[in-house]
């Protein structure tokens, strides 16, 4: 069995961020009418060490899995805190068809995700993109892809400079300008609050990319109850994103909450008013890694592939 490895260079040959953010949506669709199935990510904990995530998906002819490992002391010994890997396979027979580097997968679905709920749910105007690491980078570029200019902001402005360089973006001048845009995308670590009890504008949407797991927030709980709130996947965001806290304390019910998906594919109006505050709470879906690997196998006769026999 011969089997395809794709580098983080190959994934990024292989997808631009336009034809991710077009992949992004149509497996958010499948997913909504049930073609494409998934499961919330699975933690197997190996604490206080750290912990291994595996995320499946199944759809399109194809199944993926993403496994992840979050090792906060690795560092001291000289190996990196986390590590990931993508396993893509044929549905029908479980042949292995290729591994894919995790990282450049992630970033492209994460930045086509976080662009695809601010295109749908917010009203138009200046957009900003607070946090340009990887995934930050990943949203400035596809917003980018779309012909939309943008302002950027990090607190390490030489990543600012250099986002703002690769995609056209303008470099905000503080933060508090970048989070005030019509339409925001948070990319941050999650451990600040970036909108206090007060501080949303009538009208603006956030995509909020930062809180991905347990103890990880962007945003106050008062805020998430003062706009609509829309979310990538309800099972997972809900014991994992954003939404969690404010379940827990009883300021959001199932109902507060509409999967993104359900808009995409037409079953429920996404804005309804210019002065409406939208709010999408991203967690990552395997159904998104799946797009893009798809997409990048797709590719692979024009790409010079390192392979591997098993």
């Amino acid at each position: 069995m011969t089997v395809a490895v794709f580098s983080s260079a190959d994934v990024r040959r292989a997808v631009a961020p336009a034809e991710a953010y077009e992949a992004v949506r149509e497996a958010f669709v499948a997913h909504a009418r049930g073609e494409w199935t998934m499961q919330p990510k699975l933690y197997v904990t190996n604490y206080p060490a750290g912990d291994f995530r595996a995320m499946p998906a199944l759809g399109g002819g194809h199944a993926l899995l993403k496994w992840v490992t979050s090792f906060p002391g690795n560092p001291e010994i000289g190996l990196p805190t986390v590590s990931v890997m993508v396993l893509l396979s044929v549905a029908d027979t479980g042949t292995l068809q290729a591994v894919l580097d995790a990282g450049a997968v992630t970033a492209l679905r994460t930045g086509a995700a976080a662009v695809l709920a601010a295109v749908t749910l917010g009203r138009g105007g200046p957009i900003a993109v607070v946090g340009c690491g990887v995934n930050g980078a990943a949203a400035a570029e596809t917003f980018s892809a779309l012909g939309l200019e943008l302002l950027v902001h990090d607190r390490d402005l030489g990543k600012a400079d250099a986002v703002a360089r690769e995609t056209g973006a303008t470099v905000a001048g503080s933060k508090e300008e970048a989070l005030a845009a019509n339409i925001v995308v948070t990319v941050t670590p999650g451990r600040e609050i970036l909108y206090r009890p007060g501080s949303l504008r009538p009208g603006q949407h956030v995509s909020l990319m930062g809180a991905d797991g347990p103890g990880k927030a962007e945003i106050a709980l008062e805020e998430l109850g003062r706009g609509r709130v829309f979310c990538d996947d309800w099972e997972q965001a809900s014991h994992g994103g954003e939404l969690a806290a404010a379940l827990a304390v009883g300021a959001l019910r199932r109902d507060d909450v509409t999967e993104l998906g359900r808009v995409l594919e037409g079953e429920v109006e996404g804005r309804r008013r210019d002065d409406e505050i939208t709010l999408f709470d991203s967690t990552g879906l395997a159904i998104q890694d799946l797009a893009i690997a798809k997409l990048a196998y797709s590719k692979r006769d024009e790409l010079k592939l390192q392979t591997i026999e098993l």
